[in-house]
């Protein structure tokens, strides 16, 4: 079964590439109603994961914000470790 691996997490993905296709955009459509009592926003970065094992446009989008991402995160420890 293909894995994709995001941060230190590694995901089991159905292996049909139609299979994954379909459920990454289910996941994004629902992540766009996370307001909704049973969906949320976190199936939005979810569907972006899975869409990205196939489509190299959608994976240069992911490993982008996830280099952003993880620099904010380092910018603010380091300010937040400064004012202790």
């Amino acid at each position: 079964m293909p894995q994709i691996r995001f941060g230190n997490r590694r995901l089991n993905v159905p292996g049909s590439q139609l299979a994954r296709s379909v459920l990454g955009v289910l996941l994004i459509i629902g992540g766009t109603l996370g307001f909704l009592p049973v969906l949320g926003f976190w199936m939005l970065p979810l569907g972006l994961v899975l869409l990205s094992y196939d489509f190299a446009a959608v994976r240069r989008l992911r490993r982008r914000m996830e280099v952003s991402l993880l620099g904010a995160w380092k910018r603010w420890w380091n300010r937040w470790r400064k004012k202790r």
